[in-house]
This record gives C-alpha cells, sequence and structure tokens, in this order.
C-alpha cells in the first residue's frame, strides 16, 4: 500500500506542442499507459480513438479562429443553436473558441452551415488525423469565409474580458476519488481520469499495490488514522486476491473513495473562475480546499484575468 499528498499540475506547457501529442497524453491517463509514447505513437493513436468513437478524448484541446463573415452568416450559424462555443464579435472579426469535438460535431449535423463549413475546411488541412473521418475526401472541402487561427500567446494578449471567455487551461490533479466526484459536476469543463476498470493495480507498473491519498481529517499517529490506514490495508488485501479470480472492472467494486486517482479539468478561465468562487470558500469540502486554494494563487499568478 502507498499513501500519498494530493497535488496539481497546471498544463500550460501542452499549449504549444502539436494537438495530436497532446490529446494523445491527456488520453492515455484514462488507462495509465503513458509508458507507451513515443514519437510516432501519437497518429496512431489519435486515429483509434476517433474510430472508437471516445469523443471525450477530443475535448482535450481547443482552438480559437478569427473568421471574417458577415452578420447573416453568424446568425446562420447561431440559428443552429451551436454548443460548447465561445462566440465574441470584435473590431478585427468573429472570435470563436471550442474544443476539436465542438468543432467535428457542429460539422456533422449542420455540414451546409458556412461557418461551421470553413472552420472545418481550414481545420481538416491543420489537424487531418482529427478531422477527415467527419468531412472524407478533404480535396472537395473549400471554406467560403476567411479564417484565421490565433496561436496561444495570442490569446494571451487579449483584454482581461476576451481572454476570460477564450482562454482554455487544463489542470492535471491528483486526488481521492470523494474530490473527483464533485469536481465533474462542473458541467462546462471537459475531464478525463484514470479508469479503475482497465488499470489493474496488481501490475509491476503500479507497484503491485494501491495508492491512497493521505486524509486531511486525521493526523497521522491518531487513533483515527490509525482505523483509517487498516482500513485502506483490509480493502488492498481484499482488491489484490479478488483480481486472482476476476477483472479489474469487478475488483474495483470494493475500492474506496481514498483511493488515489488522476484526473485533467478543461475549461476557460471564466469556468475556472467559477469554480474557485464555489470551491475555496469555508463551506467547501475540505479536501477540495485543500487542493483548490494553492492551485488559485497559482492560477491568479499566471493569469491576472482571474483576480
Amino acid at each position: 500500500m502507498l499513501i500519498v499528498d494530493p497535488s496539481f499540475k497546471i498544463l500550460d506547457e501542452m499549449d504549444n506542442v502539436p494537438i495530436v501529442e497532446r490529446i494523445e497524453a491527456c488520453g492515455r491517463i484514462c488507462y495509465k499507459s503513458e509508458d507507451r509514447i513515443t514519437a510516432e505513437s501519437a497518429i496512431p493513436f489519435v486515429k483509434k480513438m476517433v474510430g472508437y468513437g471516445h469523443n471525450s478524448v477530443m475535448e482535450m484541446a481547443a482552438v480559437t479562429l478569427r473568421l471574417s463573415c458577415d452578420q447573416e452568416q453568424l446568425h446562420s450559424f447561431n440559428s443552429c443553436q451551436p454548443k460548447y462555443f465561445v462566440v465574441d464579435v470584435t473590431e478585427t472579426g468573429i472570435l470563436l473558441s471550442g474544443s476539436l469535438r465542438a468543432f467535428r460535431e457542429f460539422y456533422t449535423f449542420n455540414p451546409e452551415n458556412e461557418v461551421g463549413h470553413s472552420c472545418i475546411s481550414f481545420l481538416v488541412k491543420e489537424e487531418p488525423y482529427v478531422f477527415t473521418d467527419v468531412v472524407g475526401d478533404t480535396e472537395a472541402y473549400d471554406g467560403t469565409i476567411a479564417v484565421e487561427r490565433l496561436s496561444a500567446q495570442e490569446v494571451d494578449g487579449f483584454p482581461a474580458s476576451l481572454q476570460l471567455r477564450h482562454k482554455f487551461v487544463a489542470v492535471r490533479f491528483v486526488v481521492n476519488r470523494a474530490v473527483t466526484h464533485e469536481l465533474v459536476r462542473h458541467r462546462p469543463c471537459s475531464f478525463l481520469q484514470e479508469s479503475q476498470r482497465y488499470c489493474r493495480y496488481s501490475h509491476e507498473k503500479f507497484g503491485n499495490q494501491v495508492t491512497f491519498i493521505k486524509p486531511m481529517f486525521y493526523e497521522e499517529g491518531t487513533s483515527e488514522y490509525n482505523d483509517w490506514k487498516s482500513a485502506m490495508v483490509q480493502t488492498e488485501q481484499l482488491y489484490l486476491k479478488l483480481l486472482e479470480t476476476s477483472t479489474p472492472q469487478a475488483a474495483r467494486t470494493v475500492l474506496p473513495n481514498s483511493c488515489k486517482t488522476e484526473i485533467i479539468t478543461f475549461c476557460t478561465l471564466q469556468e475556472w473562475k467559477h469554480i474557485f468562487s464555489l470551491r475555496t470558500t469555508p463551506h467547501a469540502e475540505p479536501s477540495m480546499r485543500e487542493i483548490m486554494i494553492p492551485l488559485q494563487e497559482e492560477m491568479v499568478s499566471r493569469y491576472p484575468a482571474l483576480s
């Protein structure tokens, strides 16, 4: 048995890596297969996820586009009730931000829409492995609206009001499952989480043991802490015993909320601001406050628009 402290990491270094590599790095957290990442593994991984219909992985990358469209074209786009996009009208054009999944699904259901058609025509040339299954023959697609993709640095340079809405930030948490049960209630976010269904903790890469998050409720050495630790030891023994004759998805039924899990949360700065407003107050769950208060401090230092 291993006991660790909760932690977090802001994944802003991934803003400048190729999208297929970003998707793979995030996607493999579900299976804890990061050890299988190679220089050539990203494209096959993304193709496999697309083929399986694992659309949640496509939520782990977002793009911001500047469009030169008129009011009629924008109205036509809005009339399709686009989901999961951020849209702003500026002096330099229409700003449109969304995840790759949002762009894929909008085009799938609205292939004749000029805005969606132009966005996909642009994106399929930049990210073919993410969109070719949606559009088919890429040579037949040519957008009628001028589209420009903005870099992460350009989005960082937006005024605070626009940066809050268009800047997406991913955070990787190492926490217990009670915390993630609350975290996933924030619907505008995207999540990828370590899967107890697939991970077999009796394998060597997990140290042949179950990892638990140290509880903040009990001081180490107290009778309460010793009782908690004893319960975790017994749980681990039972889990490993069940694995001898059953699958991980069956054995996981005995694992408690104290189990360590990893989860990536991806959303706009505006949504992070909302999360902090709820999860750092004295009324918030203590284990959530334990991780969210230091995260808020670091996020504000990086993105002053949050303050």
